[in-house]
């Protein structure tokens, strides 16, 4: 008499439910706290910090500095992040605080004690707007992250607008002259700064330079260029620096017109199927 095999569930494969799973249930984004990405965010907090105190001393050269280097710190800590796959959810609420500070609290602070204080209610005004300006292009930036363009920025990002207020402060500063000593110069503050802080705010694209890759082989004429570039920076810092990142809040305006000239769609938001109500972001 033969016995029939026992009859019992046969497991699939695990390589297919390995695979559909991670494609159907994605790894949540970690909730650790990670120690080197972290202490760049944190060393560009500092630099913010150390920026509204040397304002409030009357050293606006320094207090460009803390503004200066909080901005190369802030370029390196999401890097460093994704070089060394430490990407974490507080990392990412750690750098939107740091750099509301950084570049939206501070750089308000030290152009209203430079120069528009003496403009009374318009100073404060003007500081404002710059202020609020970066805290919703921080919170706009973090609710669209998913569905921009990687290649632009919706809008001036809010370390090149700081570069433009405090920029101005550290050449004036450089050359001896300051708004006391330069009356006309309180109004080119109040433009800067306003321009600075509404421009944040709107769907200008900007180019974000985040497809440049650190890893391809370049030209031997590339090394060069970066060698005379660095050269060029040094002979007069402050001015080299001012003049790039005033060349740069402008390009925002040429890409947009290009684009409207050659009748390509002008926002940087992919447009959504699926949610409808998203129309709006597109204008």
């Amino acid at each position: 008499m033969t016995i029939p095999p026992t009859q019992g569930p046969t497991p699939p494969p695990l390589d297919v439910d390995e695979h559909d799973e991670h494609e159907h249930h994605p790894r949540p984004r970690r909730k650790g706290i990670y120690i080197l990405p972290n202490l760049f965010t944190l060393a560009a907090l500092f630099g913010g910090f150390y920026a509204i105190v040397m304002a409030m001393n009357g050293q606006f050269e320094q207090a460009a500095y803390g503004i200066f280097c909080a901005a190369v710190l802030d370029s390196l800590d999401g890097r460093v992040a994704r070089l060394t796959n430490t990407q974490s959810a507080f990392g990412e609420q750690m750098d939107s605080l740091s750099d509301m500070v950084s570049f939206g609290a501070a750089p308000a602070l030290i152009v209203y004690e430079w120069a528009l204080k003496g403009l009374g209610k318009l100073g404060w005004i003007a500081a404002f707007v710059y202020c609020s300006g970066a805290a919703l292009r921080l919170a706009r930036f973090n609710t669209n992250i998913g569905v921009v363009d990687k290649r632009f920025f919706q809008g001036l990002p809010s370390p090149a607008a700081a570069a433009l207020v405090v920029g101005l402060i550290w050449v004036v500063t450089d050359l001896g002259e300051s708004a006391r000593t330069l009356p006309w110069m309180v109004w080119v503050a109040f433009t800067f700064t306003l321009y600075a802080g509404l421009t944040m705010v709107t769907n200008v694209p900007f180019y974000s330079f985040k497809d440049v890759s650190f890893k391809r082989t370049v030209p031997f004429i590339v090394i060069v260029a970066i060698a005379l570039g660095i050269a060029v920076i040094n002979l007069h810092p402050a001015g080299v620096l001012f003049g790039i990142f005033v060349v740069y809040g402008l390009s925002g305006y040429g890409v947009f017109a290009w684009r409207k000239l050659k009748g390509k769609p002008v926002s940087v938001i992919s447009t959504s199927t699926d949610e409808p109500d998203e129309a709006g972001l597109h204008r």
